[in-house]
C-alpha cells in the first residue's frame, strides 16, 4: 500500500491543487512550489527512512510512516492557505517516500525464496491503482471546486488510516529482529557485520549491484518522469490530438502496464528472469524512437505509448524492487533501496527544469531520453546479468562455512542460479 499511496497522493495533488487555487487564493508560483516540495519531501523520506528502518526496526517506521501521511492528508483537507499546505506536503512526502523502502523490506524479508519476487512485484499493481483511484475521485469531484480537493485529499489520509490500522497487527520482521540481536551482541555473521554505506563501498559484491541500480533506476526513471509531466504537453501542442483523448490513452495504457505487472509477478521468480528483462528493455528504450523515427502523429504516438507500457512492466521500477531486496544483507535492505529511490528522484527533478526548453524540438528532446534510458537499462543488464548473491540464502549459511559452501547451498530455484553455476555468497 506505500506503492498505491505514493501514487495516488503524487496524481491527487496535481489535481487538488488546481481546484484550490481559485477557492483559497494560491498562486500558480506557488503551486509549483508545493509540487516541488512534494517531490523533494519524498525523495529526502526515502533516503531518511531506508536507513532509520534498519537501525530501529521495520515496524516502528512504517507505523510513524502512515501516521505522518495520515496527519498530512489531514492538514491538506483543512489548509486555509499556503502555509499549512507546505506542511501538510512535507509530511505527505516524508511519510511516503520513508514508507517504500522499509514496506517492501518487511513484505521480503516474510515471503519464501519462490514467492519472492512475485510479492515485492505485486507492489507495481497497487502503484497502478494509486493512479486509477486517484483519477477516479478526480473525476468525482473535479467540478466541486475546494470541496473536490478536499475529497481527494481526504481519500490518502482515509486509505493512510486503514493501512495504518492494519499494520497495528504486524510483528516486527523475524529476519531484522534476529539480525539486530546479533549485531548488539556482536556476532559475525553476514547481516551483523554489513550495517553501513562503508560496507557497500568497501566491498565489490555490494559495491557492483549499488552502483548499477543507482544507474539503472536513475536513467530509467528520467524518461518515465518526462513522460509523466510533459506526455500532455507533447500529445495536444505536437501530436494534435485532444486533453480528453490524451487522458483516454493514458488510462488504456495503465490497463496495458497492469496487465504486464501481472505478467512480470508470473516470470520474475523463474529463470525467465533475464531473458524478459532485455525484451522489455528494448522495447522500453525503443519506444521513444518511434515518434522520432515516424513522425509526431496520432499512430506513432500510441505505438509510444503500448510498447512502454510493456517494456517499463519487464525492465523498470519492479525489477529495481526486486534487485535491491536480493542484493544486500538485512541491515541494509532498506538503506540501500531509500537511497536509490531517493538519488533517482532528486536528479529527475533537477533534469525536469530544463525538460521544457528542449520540449521545443520534441525530436531531440525523445532522442536524448532514449539514449539515457538505454544506459540506464545497460546499467542494470551489466550489473545483474551474472549475478550470482542473494543475500537470503547467504544469511542462512553458518558463517564459518562460507569458505567452503555445502553443496546443497549451491543451487536454488532462484532465477539467477543453475546447477553448473557455482554459489558465491560474499567476500571475505
Amino acid at each position: 500500500m506505500a506503492s498505491y499511496i505514493d501514487a495516488a497522493a503524487i496524481v491527487s495533488s496535481g489535481t487538488a491543487l488546481v481546484l484550490y487555487q481559485h477557492s483559497i487564493g494560491i498562486t500558480e508560483g506557488q503551486i509549483g512550489v508545493l509540487s516541488a516540495t512534494l517531490t523533494l519531501s519524498i525523495a529526502v523520506g526515502a533516503l531518511t527512512g531506508g536507513r532509520l528502518g534498519d537501525r530501529y526496526g521495520r515496524r516502528r517506521v512504517f507505523l510513524t510512516t502512515m501516521a505522518m501521511i495520515a496527519l498530512g492528508s489531514m492538514l491538506l483537507v483543512l489548509a486555509p492557505g499556503f502555509a499549512m499546505l507546505m506542511a501538510g506536503m512535507m509530511l505527505v512526502g516524508l511519510g511516503s517516500g520513508a514508507d517504500l523502502p522499509v514496506s517492501l523490506a518487511s513484505i521480503s524479508e516474510a515471503a519464501a525464496d519462490h514467492n519472492r519476487g512475485r510479492l515485492v512485484g505485486f507492489s507495481q499493481i497497487l502503484w497502478f491503482g494509486g493512479i486509477i483511484g486517484a483519477n477516479v475521485f478526480g473525476i468525482v469531484a473535479g467540478g466541486m471546486g475546494q470541496l473536490g480537493g478536499q475529497v481527494m485529499f481526504a481519500h490518502v489520509g482515509i486509505v493512510a488510516l486503514v493501512v495504518l490500522a492494519a499494520r497495528v497487527s504486524i510483528p516486527e520482521s523475524t529476519t531484522w529482529a534476529d539480525a539486530d540481536r546479533e549485531r548488539t551482541s556482536g556476532t559475525a555473521t553476514i547481516r551483523a557485520s554489513n550495517t553501513g554505506l562503508k560496507d557497500v563501498l568497501g566491498k565489490r559484491i555490494f559495491l557492483v549491484p549499488f552502483l548499477a541500480l543507482i544507474g539503472f533506476y536513475t536513467f530509467t526513471n528520467i524518461g518515465a518522469n518526462t513522460g509523466g509531466q510533459f506526455g500532455t504537453y507533447i500529445g495536444v501542442n505536437v501530436v494534435g490530438i485532444s486533453v480528453q483523448q490524451q487522458s483516454l490513452l493514458g488510462i488504456v495504457m495503465l490497463g496495458v502496464g497492469m496487465l504486464g505487472a501481472l505478467a512480470f509477478m508470473r516470470i520474475v521468480d523463474t529463470p525467465l528472469r533475464m531473458t524478459v528483462y532485455a525484451v522489455g528493455a528494448i522495447l522500453l528504450a525503443g519506444s521513444y524512437l518511434i515518434p522520432v523515427i515516424f513522425g509526431f502523429t496520432l499512430i506513432p504516438w500510441i505505438a509510444l505509448s503500448f510498447f512502454n507500457a510493456i517494456g517499463g512492466a519487464f525492465a523498470f521500477e519492479a525489477i529495481m524492487k526486486v534487485w535491491s531486496q536480493e542484493s544486500f544483507p538485512t541491515l541494509l535492505r532498506s538503506t540501500i533501496q531509500g537511497s536509490v529511490i531517493g538519488i533517482a528522484r532528486v536528479i529527475a527533478a533537477g533534469v525536469a527544469l530544463i525538460t521544457p526548453a528542449l520540449m521545443n524540438t520534441p525530436a531531440l528532446a525523445y532522442l536524448l531520453i532514449a539514449i539515457i534510458v538505454a544506459v540506464g537499462l545497460g546499467c542494470g543488464w551489466a550489473g545483474f546479468r551474472r549475478s550470482r548473491f542473494d543475500a537470503f540464502a547467504a544469511e542462512s549459511l553458518d558463517p564459518s562455512s562460507l569458505s567452503s559452501v555445502p553443496a546443497a547451498s549451491r543451487t536454488t530455484s532462484h532465477p539467477q542460479y543453475s546447477p553448473t553455476t557455482p554459489y558465491v555468497p560474499t567476500e571475505r
